[in-house]
């Protein structure tokens, strides 16, 4: 075939699987289907990107960048006539400057990986994400990852110091800078955090690192209220002094399902609550910082916002804790899930979440759902169960019920996420058409061809 063995002759014999090869390959995480595309390039270098993406733009060819396929939004979906531009050869960590604290790495290490190599310096990459194994920083970076520990250290965006990105041209921009404070001009790297490869191809990253806290205070309480709840968020922020990283909220639905059998875990308090909370707490003094973490705990019992509570002893308490709130697979029991991550003011919250049953139960006669999230920054994943035979009808239902809701609370239809393929038809709830017409404007001048992950967005 002319494209493949175009792309072999820039990066060889083996950096180029042909169609029958790529379909071999599954299509991401979760996926049953298998990837569709004429030629999967797999370049080891920020030149070999430059080579491939200038021909690509020179024929005309769509290119579609992955990482560790484990996106949730279809935003690396391919077509039979796309190259797929696969990061998967580029896993090297450059740099570990520990003086400067930050990490230079190539866009396809896996985000364990670095928090792994990272660790042994003892230092912290503050990003964590479920899929944290697998997930690549370049992949990262182009969805703006958020995850667990938000409330402290901010989205990837807040963690990306400089980034390297090949055009669609070919044309490397190398703005690989190490400093927290630079306002020498426009700020560019921002234009591709989050921009899901529509604008350019991330090669290398300078990602910002944490010293390793010493100690670390994790607990699970149960509320009697949302009102306590949030309560217990500002009173938790303001007892701990800056420590608390993360505030992680179930609804009684989703604890109650990921503490019951067939589930491995347990529940370390009763199912008799509306909602409970997983409480983190990252400090340099284990003695004194629980000592706090307990005190703060008390006070909001006594003033009734926590009725009851299950405190850590140990580090495996505290795997076993975080364990139940990252069990979202335990939803697969029920059904096929169509996944939301939606953020939202939190006085919105609880009447957004209330109107959850009553909108499923008219748009498909059911309202089985599984609310819980990173409330500590806003951001709320509901997800919805529904039987593999109906998961194709359902499906726009569903997303009409719950986009439908948000709308009224001034809220986004991606915490996290992203847009990909799945929430185009929904971004006008979150972008106005200003917004939206400045994005087309920038995706123009920098995309003329739109060869870049084509059809994403918008």
């Amino acid at each position: 075939m002319p494209v493949v063995s175009a792309l072999r002759a820039i990066l060889g014999e083996d950096g180029v699987l042909d169609a029958k090869q790529t379909a071999t390959r599954s299509a991401g995480f979760l996926r049953p289907d298998r990837l569709k595309a004429q030629a999967l390039a797999r370049p080891k270098t920020t030149d070999e990107i430059a080579a491939v993406l200038r021909w690509c733009h020179g024929e005309g060819v769509s290119v579609v960048t992955q990482g560790g396929l484990t996106g949730l939004v279809h935003g690396a979906d391919t077509e039979p006539a796309d190259v797929v531009l696969s990061l998967e050869r580029m896993r090297a960590i450059e740099d570990i400057d520990e003086r400067q604290r930050t990490a230079t790495v190539q866009a396809g290490v896996a985000l364990q990986t670095l928090q792994e190599a990272v660790a042994e310096r003892q230092l912290i990459f503050p990003l964590d994400l479920g899929a944290r194994g697998s997930a690549t920083l370049g992949g990262n970076a182009a969805t703006n990852a958020g995850g667990n520990r938000v409330i402290r250290y901010g989205m990837m965006r807040d963690i990306v110091l400089g980034l390297e990105v090949v055009l669609a041209d070919g044309t490397i921009l190398s703005s690989l800078n190490h400093l927290i404070k630079n306002n020498a001009g426009y700020d560019l790297k921002q234009l591709f955090i989050g921009s899901e490869g529509t604008l350019g191809v991330i090669s290398r990253l300078v990602l910002r690192l944490r010293e390793k806290p010493i100690s670390n205070d994790v607990a699970i309480v149960a509320t009697p209220s949302f009102d306590a709840t949030a309560a217990l968020l500002k009173h938790m922020d303001r007892r701990l002094g800056g420590a608390l990283s993360a505030f992680e909220v179930m609804w009684s639905s989703f604890y109650r399902l990921v503490t019951t059998a067939p589930a491995k875990g347990r529940p370390p308090i009763s199912h008799d609550h509306p909602y409970y909370v997983l409480i983190e707490s990252l400090g340099a003094d284990i003695d004194a910082d629980a000592a706090r973490f307990q005190a703060a705990l008390e006070e909001a019992t006594e003033g009734g916002l926590i009725v009851d509570a299950a405190i850590s002893k140990s580090d495996t308490d505290c795997r076993a804790f975080w364990s139940l709130r990252d069990d979202v697979a335990q939803v697969m029991r029920v059904g096929i899930p169509v996944v939301f991550d939606v953020s939202l003011p939190i006085a919105e919250m609880e009447r957004f979440a209330d109107g959850l049953g009553p909108a499923l139960q008219s748009a498909i006669g059911d309202d089985k759902h599984f609310v819980f999230g990173h409330l500590g920054d806003g951001n709320l994943h509901v997800m919805v169960p529904v039987a593999m035979r109906d998961y194709m009808a359902a499906r726009p239902k569903i997303e009409a019920a719950v986009y439908g809701g948000l709308e009224s609370f001034r809220g986004s239809v991606s915490a996290e996420h992203g847009i990909g393929l799945e929430k185009k038809p929904w971004l006008s709830i979150s972008r106005t058409d200003a917004e939206i017409a400045l994005m087309r404007t920038l995706k123009a001048a920098l995309d003329p061809k739109g060869i870049l992950n084509p059809g994403k967005i918008f």
